[in-house]
C-alpha cells in the first residue's frame, strides 16, 4: 500500500459515512494521513415549497449550517480522539453537485484519497435518487475507496 498523506471524507452523518470515517481513521494511523471532513448543505434536499423565501433564508438554511457544523465537529473530534490529524470544510449552498464539491475540495487539499460511505441504492431507488457515491467514483480526481453499508454486506 502506498502511504498516503492526505485522505478527504465526505460526511453527513449517516451510519455508511461514519464506517467511511472509521476506515478513513484506520488508514490515517497506519500512513500517518492528514484527513479532511467535507459536509456540504444541500439545500434543496429541504425544499418542500410550504416555507417562504424569506423564512427559508433567514431560519431553514442557518439551522442547516448549525447542524453541519456540529456534525463536523463530532467527527472531526472522534479522529483527533485516535491522534489522527484533521481539519474540516462545510460548504453551504453555491452551485454544483455533491461530486462537483468533492472533487474541487480533493484538488484544494492535495488529496491522494477520498474515503466515501455508499447507501447502496439498488434498482428503482438506485435510479432514481442516484448515488453520491457512484458520482463522486466518476467525478474523482484521485482514487476514491467505497465503504459498504452493513445492510449492504449482509447481502452478499
Amino acid at each position: 500500500m502506498s502511504a498516503f498523506h492526505q485522505i478527504l471524507v465526505p460526511f453527513d452523518g449517516s451510519p455508511t459515512s461514519e464506517k467511511a470515517l472509521d476506515e478513513a481513521i484506520r488508514l490515517a494511523r497506519l500512513t500517518g494521513a492528514r484527513l479532511r471532513l467535507l459536509h456540504v448543505v444541500d439545500e434543496l434536499s429541504y425544499v418542500n415549497g410550504f416555507e417562504t423565501a424569506m423564512n427559508y433564508t433567514n431560519e431553514i438554511v442557518p439551522l442547516m449550517q448549525a447542524a453541519g457544523e456540529k456534525l463536523l465537529a463530532l467527527a472531526r473530534q472522534k479522529a483527533v480522539d485516535q491522534g489522527v490529524d484533521t481539519d474540516s470544510v462545510l460548504i453551504v449552498g453555491g452551485p454544483g453537485r455533491i461530486c462537483e464539491h468533492v472533487a474541487e475540495q480533493a484538488r484544494s487539499a492535495k488529496a491522494d484519497l477520498i474515503v466515501v460511505g455508499s447507501h447502496g441504492r439498488r434498482g428503482i431507488g438506485r435510479v432514481l435518487m442516484g448515488s453520491d457515491a457512484e458520482q463522486i467514483v466518476r467525478t474523482a480526481p484521485v482514487p476514491v475507496l467505497v465503504v459498504r453499508g452493513a445492510e449492504d454486506a449482509a447481502r452478499q
